[in-house]
């Protein structure tokens, strides 16, 4: 199932930003967050996300940022076509000393 790409990335950080510049002015980081989203237009646990993402990204909290995993993806699709390109050249090598072999044969 493809995500839809409702909010853009400006709109992201402006809500994230709204939910740092009022967390003072409410008792835990959850009940500023359920204030914020409707306001914005989506639901809280989506919100809160786009918050967690932002401090992982920023150092505060602890995970992998978006630029490793980003990273992590580019490399594993690499190594994906690496393996495909492996497996075509090892087929490609065994015809080749194949038909190699039937000619001295003949």
């Amino acid at each position: 199932m493809n995500k839809s790409k409702k909010f853009s990335p400006e709109m992201r950080e402006r809500a994230v930003r709204m939910v740092q510049e009022q967390r003072g002015e409410y008792p835990s980081l959850w009940a500023a967050i359920e204030s914020i989203a409707p306001k914005i237009g989506c639901v809280p646990q989506t919100l809160h996300e786009w918050v967690k993402r932002q401090e992982i990204d920023a150092g505060v909290r602890e995970g992998v940022t978006t630029s490793e995993a980003q990273r992590v993806k580019d490399l594993e699709r690499e190594v994906k076509e690496l393996r495909r390109a492996n497996e075509i050249l090892k087929l490609a090598s065994a015809f080749f000393a194949q038909a190699e072999l039937d000619r001295r044969l003949k």
